[in-house]
C-alpha cells in the first residue's frame, strides 16, 4: 500500500507528485525536502533505497539522475515497492521513449494518468502494458522527433554503404507503444547485453575484488510476434565446476531468468525461448565474482613526488588493456587530494583530455573522451599546498574511475543468433548490442 509517489531531479526539484491516501502530516513540499535532505546528508553517492522518518518510510530507485520515490506508513514489503517503482520507470520509458527531466515535464499528464490506472487508493492494480494500453488516452510528447534517416545512418550521396546497416544510437530511445492510429512504427527488436564492473585494485596492482553483474535485456517494438529463440555462447557454464564444449569457457557463478523465458533447450544447447510483448523485458541476470576470464580493462601507475619549492607532483599513467580493436568512452578519473590545495597546473598527453580541480570535493577530475585498446595516456598534476607534510600525502587517493566499453563484455558472453520460429509480417529488424560500464572501479595508491 503506497501513500505518495514523487519524482525529483538530481538537485531536489519536484517534477511530479501524487498523493493517494492523504496520510502525510506535513505538506508534499516538507516530504520532498525531508527526503532530499536525508539523501544529501549521506556520505558519497551510495544512498540506501529504504529510509524512515517519523513513522513514514521512503523507498526509492534512481534512474538517469532522477529519484523515483514512494512513501508508505504501513507494513509493506520494501522489495514489492522497489519492483513497482522499477516497473513504473520501464512503463514511462515504453510510453515516452526515455526518462529525463524534460520527458517528465512534457508528459506530466500522461504519467499522472498512468499512475491513476496503476494504483487505486494506494493499492497496485496492474503494471501490464497490454492492460494499460486499453485505458491510457493521452498521447506522449517527444522531446525530439525520431527518424532513422539521420546523418549517422545515411551513406554518401545515398550510396549503399556498410554504415547503412548500423542502427542509430537513438533507435532504441523512442516510445515502444506508438500513438493511437500510428501505423508507421518500424518493427524492431533490440537485445542488449549489459555488464557492470565492481573492481578494487591494491596499491601493488593486484586485484582485491572483481565482480561482474550482467543482464540480457530485450526491447521489442513488435505489436505481436511468434516465439523468439536466442542462442548464447555454447561454452557458457553456470557454477564453478561445470565445463562445456571445447573452447574457452564463459562462466557465471549464478544466473536467474524471467518467468516468461522457456528453458527446455538451455541445458543442452544454451538457447533461451521467449514470446515477447511490446516493451522492455529483463530475460536473464548473471553474476561472476573474482575469477574473471579476461584482464581488467584499466591499470593505473601513479607516482608522487615533492619538488624543492614544496609543490606536490602527481604523475598518472593510465594503460588500457583492451584489445586493439576495442575502445573505452567517457573515461573519468577522480583523484582525491589534500584539503589544503590552493591551485593546480597540469600537463596532459593529448589535447582532447581535460582536467580540473573540484574545490568542493577536494579532488582532481581527469576526463578522457576516448581511449583505444592497447594504448596508454599520462597526466602530470602540480599541486600548490601550503604547509605540505608527510601526513598530507596520506590524503591522496584512492582513485575512482568511471567508463563505458561499447561492443565489449568482460565475461566473454556473446549472442550466437536471434531468430523467430515463424515468418514475421513486415520483415522485423533485430539488433544485438553489448556494453560494459563501471559500477565501482577503485584503485588504491
Amino acid at each position: 500500500m503506497l501513500s505518495q509517489i514523487f519524482i525529483l531531479s538530481s538537485k531536489g526539484d519536484r517534477l511530479l507528485h501524487k498523493d493517494f491516501r492523504g496520510e502525510a502530516s506535513g505538506g508534499s513540499t516538507d516530504l520532498v525536502d525531508t527526503f532530499y535532505r536525508k539523501i544529501t546528508a549521506l556520505p558519497r553517492d551510495q544512498a540506501p533505497v529504504f529510509m524512515a522518518h517519523e513513522g513514514l518510510h521512503f523507498i526509492h530507485v534512481r534512474h538517469a539522475g532522477l529519484y523515483v520515490v514512494a512513501t508508505t506508513g504501513h507494513h509493506t514489503s520494501p522489495f514489492t515497492i522497489i519492483e513497482f517503482l522499477n516497473r513504473l520507470v520501464t512503463l514511462i520509458r515504453d510510453y515516452c521513449g526515455s526518462l529525463s527531466e524534460k520527458t517528465v515535464s512534457l508528459n506530466f499528464a500522461l504519467i499522472c494518468e498512468l499512475l491513476d490506472e496503476m494504483l487505486d487508493y494506494g493499492y497496485v492494480q496492474t503494471t501490464a502494458p497490454d492492460v494499460l494500453r486499453n485505458f491510457i488516452q493521452m498521447e506522449p510528447v517527444l522531446s525530439k522527433a525520431f527518424s532513422l534517416l539521420d546523418l549517422g545512418s545515411v551513406g554518401l550521396f545515398g550510396a549503399d554503404t556498410q554504415q547503412n546497416k548500423v542502427a542509430p544510437s537513438s533507435a532504441a530511445s523512442r516510445p515502444v507503444l506508438p500513438p493511437h492510429g500510428d501505423q508507421g512504427a518500424r518493427n524492431e527488436v533490440f537485445l542488449d547485453v549489459v555488464e557492470r564492473l565492481t573492481v578494487v585494485i591494491a596499491a601493488n596492482g593486484t586485484p582485491m575484488k572483481a565482480d561482474i553483474q550482467g543482464e540480457i535485456r530485450l526491447k521489442s517494438y513488435l505489436p505481436s510476434c511468434s516465439e523468439l529463440r536466442i542462442g548464447l555462447t555454447e561454452e557458457f557454464c553456470v557454477g564453478k565446476w561445470e565445463l562445456r564444449g571445447y573452447g574457452t569457457a564463459v562462466r557465471a557463478d549464478q544466473c536467474a531468468f524471467h518467468s516468461s523465458v522457456k528453458l527446455d533447450e538451455f541445458e543442452s544447447s544454451r538457447i533461451l525461448k521467449v514470446t515477447p510483448s511490446p516493451g522492455e523485458l529483463p530475460l536473464m541476470q548473471y553474476q561472476l565474482s573474482d575469477d574473471l576470464p579476461s584482464a581488467l580493462p584499466f591499470h593505473l601507475f601513479p607516482t608522487l613526488e615533492r619538488d624543492p619549492t614544496g609543490r606536490l607532483h602527481v604523475y598518472l599513467k593510465l594503460r588500457c588493456d583492451l584489445a586493439p580493436k576495442s575502445q573505452a568512452l567517457n573515461v573519468q578519473v577522480q583523484l582525491p587530494v589534500p584539503k589544503g590545495v590552493v591551485s593546480l597546473s597540469q600537463e596532459l598527453s593529448s589535447p582532447e583530455q581535460t582536467a580540473e580541480l573540484q574545490s568542493s570535493l577536494k579532488a582532481i577530475r581527469w576526463v578522457i573522451p576516448r581511449i583505444q585498446g592497447g594504448s596508454q595516456l599520462s597526466a602530470l598534476f602540480k599541486l600548490e599546498i601550503p604547509g605540505l607534510s608527510s601526513s598530507s600525502l596520506l590524503e591522496v587517493g584512492p582513485v575512482n574511475m568511471s567508463f563505458e566499453l561499447p561492443m565489449h563484455t568482460c565475461s566473454g558472453l556473446q549472442i550466437r543468433f536471434l531468430r523467430f520460429t515463424a515468418p514475421q509480417p513486415g520483415l522485423p529488424h533485430h539488433w544485438v548490442r553489448y556494453v560494459s560500464h563501471s559500477d565501482s572501479y577503485v584503485i588504491r595508491l
